[in-house]
């Protein structure tokens, strides 16, 4: 069994949170939850590895939905942001920036 937590920025935002909840699609949602349930469960599922320890789990719905995490240890799995194919790029910069910052912050 692994741990989900939350990235928290400096600021006090959660960005996978505000990602999750500004989404329109009730079944996107529902898909998403349901996949970091067995993220938690240790099914990793379809997932790849980015650089810099950043992984990326991919949701097959809608326009491509993505959640990018980190691990940290050998229990811990952090998530640091969502987004979809359309923003991918972006989502991965975002996403290797806030590891980053965790592990600074953490060490």
């Amino acid at each position: 069994m692994n741990e989900i937590r939350d990235y928290l920025t400096p600021d006090g935002r959660i960005p996978f949170k505000d990602w999750l909840s500004s989404l329109a699609d009730r079944m996107a949602k529902a898909r998403i939850t349901a996949r970091v349930q067995r993220l938690a469960a240790g099914n990793l599922g379809d997932c790849k590895p980015l650089d810099g320890g950043v992984w990326e789990l991919r949701i097959d719905h809608g326009p491509g939905y993505r959640v990018y995490y980190a691990r940290a240890g050998e229990r811990l799995i952090l998530l640091l942001v969502g987004g979809d194919k359309r923003r991918q790029q972006a989502d991965i910069e975002t996403a290797l920036s806030y590891w980053a910052d965790w592990k600074r912050r953490n060490a």
